[in-house]
């Protein structure tokens, strides 16, 4: 008998379910139902059906393995749809037709505060906000389909003797070897103030860091532990006496705090923050104080996450606790944000993915100074390649995640159509996250500009910045270590260029990522 080397290759993916602080009991129960359903269809998806579709298909045949998956997901959305349409048939006929009942009257306008002044623009031009779109449906089960994609790519890399991240590499360049590969630049996450933060400031739900690019991925982690470990100082240091302190609603609850934090699920400290400036002069005094200088040894993102703002009963977002902006006061807060710290270079999610004029203007106003990017506010990767649009909303960049029945062949085109764009893509984590470090290999090899894994905290984060550093090392040592160009932002759209021209924007910036830290910016 011959003996035939046997190889494993597992996979963890990541559900789609976002993490909600402070939930209710019966969601996270109702949650954990809907979580497990969708593991155990994924598994039997795997064990059955699946297992039998891709025998006698070779691994590194990844468009063949991934079109036998896209049609086998799309059979079962088919299988859905008509079972959930012979559910609805059979209910219709079994339940009486109600009676018509006489429409509740609505709503009487919010009373006016004493000495809120009402301007003439609320009263006269402010349209109604759009109601929220529907949740993107996902199949119970997809998950399936993405998690036997990457376990084929993975088994491919293995038998082809590779690293993940080239065998991705090598999809992407249709087999092509690459001269070069580079290091996605990293988006840490240093501090939370977002809804669930116990502070009033609730739309700075991440506060990121972006090290300098000449450094090396280790290098900036170094730095950015070294600023955590004092924003860890900061916050155990007790707040200055204060005996008139006049006490808020809450029997001084919502007075001045002391910026006390506690580890959140994205790997970062939450911190309690009564204004917008608080997290940003914290972190600017620190880099001060070390030495550092924002806006040149590192640079600035915030996950503004605009959708847990909006308060529909205001039909405002609640930036603040009380404090609520309609869209254009939006607009005007996020400019005065980027003039007061330009070393902010990029805003995540500034409205909802409903407010496409919002993200029109923004985009005119700030998208030759500041990256505008999608997160939640961007559609699903299956539904933007359905679409065969990535360009919905005006934005320069968009977060791309590897979940549910994302394939391999998906991820590349996808990145091909960003790239196209001229559009920025960054790989990110989920909410949720695994302990499995592949999605580094894929956004190495996918050459994503950024990638966006959290705070430099938890297990599941931490093991994903580990491998980051050591594909690095890798690169180093085989001579294959690229580096990204020398960065200037640049106009995105002609409508920006020939305002800018016509002095009615500011002129975009000076390249923000000088080829080394402190060198002479060269021009746009």
């Amino acid at each position: 008998m011959q003996n035939f080397p046997k190889n494993i290759c597992s996979v963890v993916i990541s559900t789609h379910f976002e993490v909600h602080e402070n939930a209710l009991p019966e969601l996270v129960e109702a949650e954990e139902l809907e979580r497990s359903d969708n593991v155990s269809t994924a598994v039997r998806w795997v064990n059955e059906a699946i297992t039998e579709e891709l025998r006698g298909l070779e691994p590194s045949s990844q468009a063949e393995v991934d079109q036998v998956l896209r049609t086998f997901y799309e059979n079962k959305v088919q299988e859905d749809k008509v079972r959930k349409e012979l559910e609805k048939s059979l209910e219709d006929s079994t339940v009486p037709i109600p009676s018509p009942l006489t429409p509740p009257p609505p709503p009487p306008p919010p009373a006016k505060k004493k000495g809120q002044k009402q301007g003439r623009k609320d009263t006269l031009t402010e349209k109604p906000v759009i109601p929220p779109e529907p949740v993107e449906p996902v199949l119970c089960g997809s998950m399936a389909i993405g998690a036997v994609s990457l376990a084929v790519a993975k088994t491919s890399a293995v038998l082809g003797n590779n690293p993940l991240y080239l065998h991705i590499a090598l999809l992407k360049r249709h087999q092509e070897q690459p001269a070069k590969l580079t290091i996605p630049l990293l988006m840490v996450s240093l501090v939370s103030c977002g809804k669930s933060s116990p502070g009033k400031l609730n739309f700075m739900k991440e506060v990121i860091c972006i090290p300098h690019p000449g450094l090396t991925a280790k290098k900036g982690v170094e730095m950015l532990l070294e600023i955590q470990k004092h924003i860890y100082k900061t916050i155990e240091m007790p707040p200055p006496p204060k005996p008139d302190m006049k006490k808020g609603h809450n029997g001084g609850k919502r007075g001045q705090q002391q910026i006390t934090g506690k580890m959140s699920h994205l790997g970062c400290l939450t911190i309690n923050c009564d204004t917008i400036e608080q997290p940003l002069l914290l972190i600017q005094g620190i880099c001060a104080n070390l030495g550092l200088e924002l806006g040149t040894n590192l640079h600035l993102a915030i996950n503004c996450a605009a959708h847990e703002l909006m308060d529909y009963s205001k039909g405002k977002y609640e930036v603040m606790m009380g404090t609520y902006k309609n869209a254009a006061e939006m607009v005007d807060l996020y400019v005065d944000l980027i003039n007061k710290f330009p070393s902010i270079i990029a805003l995540i999610d500034p409205f909802r993915k409903e407010d496409s004029e919002q993200w029109d203007s923004i985009y005119n106003a700030l998208g030759s100074r500041c990256y505008i990017i999608a997160g939640t506010a961007s559609k699903s990767i299956s539904k933007l390649l359905e679409d065969g649009n990535i360009s919905i909303l005006r934005y320069s960049g968009l977060i791309i995640n590897h979940t549910n029945q994302t394939t391999m062949s998906d991820l590349v085109e996808i990145t091909d159509l960003i790239d196209g764009k001229k559009h920025i893509a960054v790989f990110g984590s989920t909410e949720g996250e695994s302990s499995d470090d592949s999605l580094v290999d894929l956004a190495v090899g996918l050459g994503v500009r950024f990638i966006k894994l959290g705070g430099l905290s938890r297990g599941e984060r931490v093991t994903k910045y580990n491998r980051l550093f050591t594909i690095e090392e890798e690169l180093v040592q085989n001579g294959t270590l690229g580096f990204h160009e020398e960065h200037t932002f640049f106009y995105l759209n002609e409508e920006a260029e020939k305002a800018a021209v016509a002095g009615e924007l500011p002129e975009p910036r000076e390249p923000i990522f000088p080829t080394e830290v402190g060198a002479e910016s060269a021009k746009t």
